[in-house]
């Protein structure tokens, strides 16, 4: 058994170390099930108000912050907006994640989670990994994301499609793991109006929790 964190993978040898391959949008039935759902998702002018609010501060200086000021003016409230939080599920932030995926034992931290339990995580459903800025990145944010959503996906039993995302800056890249292959989305750039749309892409992402994997 090798063990390993999350960090250093890149996806080429994730892809080797686990036998997943990356396909394209159009194939995969979850990540294109969880887009079309985000466009019937109807945003408020409560919410809309609060996503410029947050957005403003981002546009002066959000290129600029580090991962903990870029997590605690915009991710997270961003994250809050969309109110994930009941007592069933809950958004966790710089949360342990481990567990057996194939021959490895893979650990780590990971930057947001959406899982079942309203003080500690139970049950991930979603992870998140950050960097904190568009330029001077080390690693690989794509394959952070897809190792934690792997151990997730080994603990569920593999039945079931795994959601991520990986922010680089202020760019945003939905993923979803399907047993042994994996899709990334379109980019969203959080500076422009694509706020809205990746904030349905959150609204719908809740609806999937709860209709499909509670």
């Amino acid at each position: 058994m090798q063990t390993a964190t999350f960090k250093g993978w890149i996806l080429t040898q994730l892809d080797h170390a686990f036998g997943i391959k990356q396909v394209l949008v159009t194939d995969s039935k979850a990540l294109q099930k969880w887009q079309l759902l985000s466009k019937d998702m109807e945003i408020s002018d409560y919410e809309k108000q609060q996503l410029l609010d947050l957005q403003q501060p981002l546009i002066w200086g959000g290129k600029g912050w580090n991962e903990y000021e870029l997590e605690n003016k915009f991710i997270s409230p961003v994250f809050m907006v969309t109110k994930f939080d009941d007592r069933i599920i809950g958004y966790f932030v710089e949360r342990k994640l481990e567990g057996q995926v194939g021959n490895y034992f893979l650990s780590g931290t990971v930057d947001g989670m959406i899982a079942t339990g309203f003080r500690d995580p139970e049950k991930p459903l979603f992870c998140l990994h950050e960097y904190k800025r568009s330029v001077d990145n080390e690693g690989s944010p794509d394959a952070q994301a897809l190792a934690a959503m792997l151990v997730v996906q080994a603990d569920e039993g593999g039945t079931k499609p795994i959601y991520g995302l990986y922010i680089v800056g202020l760019i945003w890249n939905f993923m979803v793991l399907e047993g042994k292959q994996y899709a990334i989305s379109k980019s969203y750039n959080a500076e422009n109006e694509d706020i809205f749309e990746l904030f349905k892409m959150l609204k719908a992402l809740k609806q999937i929790i709860k209709t499909e994997l509670l």
